[in-house]
């Protein structure tokens, strides 16, 4: 059975003349419901300040480093430009941002393996699973949406740029040589070639995707329309794509 999202992280998207009707009063009768707060549209397609929460409070799931550095304006910066790789994915196919159910819980499975929290939860079972995530205010149905979106990605990149590539020995030789080697003070605790080569292999391929995928979306970017409305977001998500354009990294 397959899996079928819509387009953003877990709250999802909605379309920006709905939101606007809501804003201007047309749902007189929740007057006294919160409404939420647009903060960027991308190609007419909005995204809420509650999908900025929502996304800030996922980055606590994701395998990256810098969990420190997690702000309103890079979460809204990795919304826009999902956005807009997402919106491509189903331009080219419709039915791109399916996932297998098998697939999702394959890798949910995997997810909770990893988790360092996880273990003291016991996230194996299904009420573990809910207190790990109720701890970070995140339900399992909220994580299930935000994950099967970002192997959708995830997916249309490997496909549309890695399977492509193809490294040379010579230049595996070469990072090993110039890379890797300075990298030890005495020459016999460099490992033989032979042995690290795979992941040096996997490292350029990384950087070649990195390039890729960068090139990509700025077409994507040029092209579209991102329009962030939150003033105090909107220089503030500029100097975080600058920062990662000019560390060369994929977003």
């Amino acid at each position: 059975m397959a899996m079928r999202r819509g387009m953003g992280g877990g709250a999802g998207w909605r379309w920006l003349p709905v939101v606007l009707c809501l804003m201007v009063g047309c749902a007189c009768a929740e007057a006294q419901v919160e409404v939420d707060r647009v903060v960027a549209v991308v190609n007419n397609q909005v995204i809420l300040a509650s999908d900025v929460e929502l996304e800030r409070r996922m980055f606590s799931l994701l395998p990256v480093q810098d969990a420190g550095g997690e702000t309103a304006a890079s979460a809204l910066e990795r919304l826009t430009t999902r956005a807009l790789i997402e919106q491509q994915i189903v331009r080219e196919d419709p039915k791109g941002m399916d996932v297998a159910g098998a697939e999702l819980e394959a890798s949910l499975t995997e997810l909770k393996q990893n988790l360092p929290g996880c273990r003291q939860q016991e996230c194996v079972t299904t009420e573990g699973w809910a207190a790990h995530l109720a701890a970070m205010d995140l339900t399992a149905e909220e994580v299930r949406g935000y994950w099967a979106n970002r192997m959708a990605v995830l997916r249309f990149i490997e496909m549309r740029f890695r399977s492509g590539i193809r490294i040379a020995p010579e230049e595996i030789e070469k990072y090993y040589r110039e890379k890797l080697t300075p990298q030890y003070g005495k020459a016999a605790d460099v490992p033989p070639l032979e042995r690290v080569s795979a992941r040096i292999e996997e490292i350029l391929l990384q950087e070649q995707v990195n390039t890729l995928l960068n090139d990509w979306l700025k077409t994507l970017q040029d092209a579209g329309q991102v329009e962030v409305l939150d003033p105090g977001l909107r220089s503030a998500v500029k100097a975080v794509g600058d920062a990662g354009d000019s560390k060369g990294g994929g977003r």
